[in-house]
């Protein structure tokens, strides 16, 4: 049975930048403030009204298939996670598809929320182990800004907009996804969604006018889950693989909160060199952070590293996976 392995990998983030001085003017808050609690200095933000998480996941997929040399017709299916769809329907899959030209692929959304690149990930594995596709790309798209309520102190200097694509091929090499586990605690609800929109609470004028199409999020109960759930599912990895600290090259977190990251990887007792973070330039980018933090440090991850990485988000959805990784730097 094949391995599925990431063969490529690429990113786009939008121009604008807002920072923390920015944000200030805009809403009860400063630097200090951010970044004592959060960790984050600024965000990229897609300005124009008129493109959605789509626009981004395009521009990550075009660049992934030119960096890779992959013809466009050899896709067999592209798999979007995003919490931020264009449309309610259609797919913001098909319409990345679209955009790009991928015209015999396959393409559907996964809405696993902040874990959604793993969880994809999974589907893509399951995929290529099964023989039933050859050629997958995982695309992760967040036009996070627009849910973000910019008049709320506590949540509005979290997020950013990102998008971030991976190529999925099978390898008869000892590389590649190795494990992951998943888990869901739907208890979880009323402390971190979105209250309106959708069939249960559908958008009325009154939903409008009550701020309830941004993201609501109870902080103090989304860290305490967040570290307790992404530490023991990468300690839970570790020990079915038979990892120890010093066997791993990376740990690749969520990037959702300087202090959660920090927390997580202290009890791990991952060194600090060990752990990739970018989170101080891009905020939260939900589902892309992992492979948007993958690409950037790109130029130091080497063939056969040995990676975890390790997500949680709204649902309450949690998980890790173990990789290992299948190429030097280009």
């Amino acid at each position: 049975m094949p391995n599925a392995k990431i063969s490529g990998i690429a990113s786009y983030v939008p121009d604008d930048v807002l920072d923390n001085e920015m944000l200030s003017k805009m809403v009860d808050t400063n630097d200090e403030w951010i970044t004592t609690r959060v960790g984050i200095k600024e965000r990229r933000i897609l300005k124009d009204p008129n493109k959605g998480s789509s626009f981004m996941g395009a521009q990550a997929v075009e660049r992934l298939l030119a960096e890779t040399g992959t013809p466009k017709e050899s896709i067999d299916l592209l798999i979007c996670a995003t919490s931020n769809p264009d449309y309610r329907f259609p797919s913001t899959a098909s319409v990345i598809a679209h955009e790009v030209g991928l015209e015999k692929a396959y393409a559907y959304d996964i809405q696993a929320a902040c874990a959604g690149f793993i969880v994809t990930m999974q589907d893509a594995r399951a995929y290529i182990e099964s023989g039933l596709y050859k050629k997958i790309v995982v695309v992760a798209a967040e036009k996070m800004s627009s849910m973000t309520d910019y008049e709320d102190r506590a949540t509005c200097p979290l997020f950013g907009d990102a998008a971030a694509a991976v190529l999925v091929e099978p390898t008869e090499e000892e590389v590649g996804v190795i494990d992951g586990e998943f888990h869901v605690d739907g208890s979880g609800l009323s402390n971190l969604l979105m209250k309106a929109g959708g069939s249960a609470h559908p958008a009325s004028h009154e939903t409008v006018d009550a701020r309830e199409h941004y993201i609501y999020q109870e902080g103090r109960v989304v860290y305490k889950n967040a570290v307790r759930d992404m530490l023991n599912s990468s300690q839970s990895v570790m020990a079915r693989n038979n990892l120890s600290v010093d066997d791993i090259d990376w740990f690749v977190p969520h990037q959702a909160n300087l202090r959660i990251i920090e927390a997580v990887g202290g009890r791990i007792k991952i060194p600090e060199e060990k752990t990739l973070v970018n989170i101080q330039h891009y905020g939260n980018t939900s589902a892309a952070s992992i492979p948007l933090c993958l690409d950037e440090y790109k130029n130091k991850l080497k063939k056969g590293d040995k990676i975890v990485m390790t997500a949680f988000g709204a649902g309450f959805t949690w998980g890790a996976m173990y990789l290992v990784w299948a190429f030097d730097p280009r």
